[in-house]
């Protein structure tokens, strides 16, 4: 009995204890809720600042140009736009930057730092645009196209450059001739006519060039070295360059137009030679004797009557000569080769000049005509004979 006594006892002693301690409990669990809504209403209340402030930073506005931006910082970059200012200074090189992050970009030319990798081929880049425009090899995206033409191109800048054709706008002007240029690359490679400087020289004949890819293409003209072929034809060419200018002829594009006669023409360079025609412009002079020529490449070959130069040589039997389309022209003695075929009777000729010729007689055209009769010929030749009757000139 006494131990059921001290049992009922230690219960009853318990019992309130117990009790208090789950109210004890109830009251942690209900603080921990309040918390909860408090920290709830804290958080609700900081975001309803973030969303007022993110409003506030758009009121930050340009007043030179109106622009806004999300905050001050942003604003303050903008401005030196408008001011013109660069504080941030590349310590390789001195060039300036308006911002860092171009600051950046830049100093990855002097480290040689290429973080941007393209997963098709593995190229890298400094820049992330450099490598998004990359990725459109792969991809075939051209996504800037030509309101004139319909041309597409993989970047923005490539399309700029080629809207020049259509405005014919040429932003890079020599200030020691006053010519002008399209291209920002065909600019810095005519400063170099007025500098004289050539310091590439050719191993082969000593002739020497102010660039060395134009060295190089020059020297395979030594070693007959030609591999750049046209998948149409099979015909080779010494630099890419020339074999794209050959691929017209299969094409039959010209879409280089005279806006004086309307001719057409396959490159530009022709258009602009054939303008002079018009304009009678001849900015190419002979320094030894003063003749003045419409194109640069007739400048180099008559300047060889002056120094007896004759860089093109037959390899069959030595003969020089002084043009390469001489030597072809020779060449097709030894081959005994007869490239122009007439369409109408199917004769053959050397000389597309002889073809021309011959063809007047389908065609009945005299395009040579005698000032002082009238008197019309198929060739100047004939012409020039029939003048002596005139002149009374014997002839030799």
């Amino acid at each position: 009995m006494e131990f059921i006594k001290e049992e009922i006892e230690d219960m009853s002693i318990s019992e309130p204890s117990r009790i208090k301690d789950e109210d004890t409990e109830e009251q942690i669990d209900k603080m921990e809720v309040m918390e909860q809504k408090h920290k709830l209403k804290v958080k609700e209340e900081k975001h309803d600042f973030k969303t007022q402030e993110t409003k506030a930073k758009k009121l930050h506005t340009c007043s030179p140009c109106g622009k806004t931006f999300q905050n001050k910082s942003n604003l303050n970059g903008h401005i030196r736009i408008h001011t013109g200012e660069k504080p941030f200074t590349c310590t390789q090189c001195g060039k300036s930057f308006i911002q860092k992050g171009e600051l950046n970009k830049h100093m990855r030319i002097h480290t040689g730092e290429k973080p941007y990798t393209c997963t098709q081929c593995g190229k890298k880049f400094t820049d992330k645009r450099n490598l998004n425009a990359h990725m459109r090899i792969h991809t075939g995206e051209k996504p800037y196209t030509c309101t004139q033409c319909g041309k597409s191109f993989t970047k923005k800048g490539t399309l700029n450059v080629h809207m020049r054709v259509h405005t014919g706008e040429k932003p890079y002007t020599c200030t020691q001739c006053g010519k002008s240029f399209s291209q920002v690359a065909s600019f810095h490679y005519h400063l170099k006519v007025h500098s004289d400087e050539k310091p590439y020289v050719c191993s082969f004949c000593g002739k020497s060039f102010s660039r060395l890819d134009i060295c190089k293409q020059h020297q395979k003209a030594h070693n007959n070295v030609k591999d750049h072929v046209c998948s149409e034809c099979g015909k080779s060419f010494t630099t890419s360059s020339n074999l794209k200018l050959h691929q017209s002829v299969h094409t039959g594009e010209k879409t280089y137009t005279c806006t004086q006669c309307g001719k057409s023409f396959k490159q530009k360079g022709h258009r602009d030679k054939h303008m002079r025609i018009h304009t009678g412009e001849k900015p190419y002079t002979c320094i030894q004797c003063g003749k003045s020529f419409t194109n640069k490449g007739n400048l180099n070959e008559h300047m060889r009557v002056h120094t007896g130069e004759k860089p093109f040589t037959c390899s069959q039997c030595g003969k020089s000569f002084r043009q390469k389309g001489d030597l072809n022209r020779h060449m097709r003695i030894h081959s005994g080769e007869k490239p122009y075929t007439c369409t109408q009777c199917g004769k053959s000729f050397k000389q597309k000049g002889d073809l021309d010729k011959h063809t007047r007689i389908h065609t009945g055209e005299k395009p040579y005509t005698c000032t002082q009769c009238g008197k019309s010929f198929t060739n100047k030749g004939n012409l020039n004979e029939h003048l002596r009757v005139h002149t009374g000139e014997k002839p030799l």
